[in-house]
């Protein structure tokens, strides 16, 4: 049947072409972006999954952030009972001189002052408790320091002096109770820089791996879409060639009237 009203050909031609500019310009978005899911429409299922591995690479690297902080402050804290441990040395050594001096003669003085820089110290120790969110199955590590206190109270050396030798005496052995005390609190201190370290570890690798699990859902196959969008340009080609062969159809009918 010859018709000038109706063109199925053409109509199917236009329909293709339109098909295949749109598979050309996913194509090209795809390649683009680098991205196989730009809409919701491109895979709304694997968005949905890719999204929520997402989420958890964003809570991850947060907690890593978190635990790194944690870490610096814990390394502070650190850093003051070293120094704490040095004045310790110092107060045993004078103490030491001092039992074996005539009463008065020992250096009381900078014993003194060696206590009072103990606290000073220590107030570069921190909180007491902290608790880290890191993510994970085990999102939360705790410090709990509150029962080693290193200032000289916490330390057991309230009243110590030197203005006897027998002052001295007790002060040696009250030291190094002291020094055993500290030793609990930098313990506390470095089984929690461990604890950080393990999970910051961990967090990093599952992030590594979270997001290699998103990227195979969301990223572009490029070596795909390149040979897709040859493809898709070949088709639309294609389409506008029928179409004119479709759309000149008609005018056979021309021929007909002139008879």
């Amino acid at each position: 049947m010859l018709s000038v009203q109706t063109n199925y050909a053409s109509l199917v031609a236009q329909q293709n072409y339109n098909a295949n500019a749109d598979f050309q310009t996913k194509t090209i978005t795809a390649i683009t972006s680098g991205y196989r899911i730009n809409q919701s429409g491109d895979d709304a299922a694997g968005l949905v999954e890719a999204n929520q591995y997402r989420d958890q690479v964003a809570q991850l690297s947060q907690g890593v952030l978190n635990a790194n902080s944690a870490l610096s402050t814990l390394q502070i804290a650190d850093g003051a009972m070293n120094n704490i441990s040095t004045m310790l040395d110092r107060l045993q050594t004078l103490a030491t001189q001092a039992a074996s001096l005539p009463d008065g003669q020992g250096n009381d003085a900078e014993f003194q002052s060696v206590l009072t820089e103990i606290d000073r110290e220590a107030a570069n120790v921190g909180a007491a408790k902290m608790s880290v969110y890191i993510g994970g199955a085990s999102p939360t590590v705790s410090i709990d320091m509150s029962a080693q206190k290193v200032t000289t109270a916490g330390l057991g050396l309230t009243g110590a002096k030197l203005d006897t030798a027998a002052d001295a005496t007790t002060a040696i052995g009250t030291i190094t109770a002291a020094v055993a005390n500290l030793g609990k609190a930098q313990g506390t201190v470095g089984a929690g820089e461990n604890d950080l370290a393990y999970a910051t570890s961990l967090a990093n690798s599952q992030i590594a791996n979270t997001s290699d699990a998103e990227g195979a859902i969301r990223d572009a196959d490029m070596a795909a879409e390149a040979a897709n969008l040859t493809k898709a340009q070949v088709l639309s080609q294609a389409s506008l060639a029928a179409m004119a062969q479709a759309n000149a159809a008609p005018q056979g009918v021309l021929t007909l009237l002139k008879g």
